[in-house]
């Protein structure tokens, strides 16, 4: 089993910054899957970043987040910039493992998840 745990959150005014730290454990692999997800109250579970050979992030991430990796730690890390209130959510992250599904923005591909860290963006 895998295990996955989040640190990080917590409450910025807009415009502020935060940095998110996930790490995988439990196991004697190199992870080659990690993303980030967000989820709003009321709202799905929506992709944010991920890394699988390379990083993609949505398009309301792109030029604000960026999201990078220490493979030796099984960790992946998203730093967030010129945070909005409507970015206030519980964060995951979540891994897999071999056989892989196809496409990695879809929150059902991934299996191991950790257990979130709430984000709060005031106005």
């Amino acid at each position: 089993q895998v295990q996955v745990a989040e640190s990080g959150g917590g409450v910025v005014e807009a415009g502020g910054s935060l940095t998110l730290s996930c790490t995988a454990s439990g196991g004697t692999f190199i992870v080659y899957v990690m993303g980030w997800f967000r989820q709003a109250p009321g709202k799905e579970r929506e992709i944010v970043a991920w890394s699988a050979g390379r990083t993609n992030y949505s398009d309301s991430a792109k030029g604000r987040f960026t999201l990078s990796r220490d493979n030796k730690k099984n960790t992946v890390y998203l730093q967030m910039n010129s945070l909005k209130p409507e970015n206030t959510a519980v964060y995951y992250c979540a891994t897999d493992l071999p056989p892989y599904g196809t496409d990695w923005r879809a929150a059902s591909t991934y299996d191991f998840w950790g257990q979130g860290t709430q984000v709060t963006v005031s106005s």
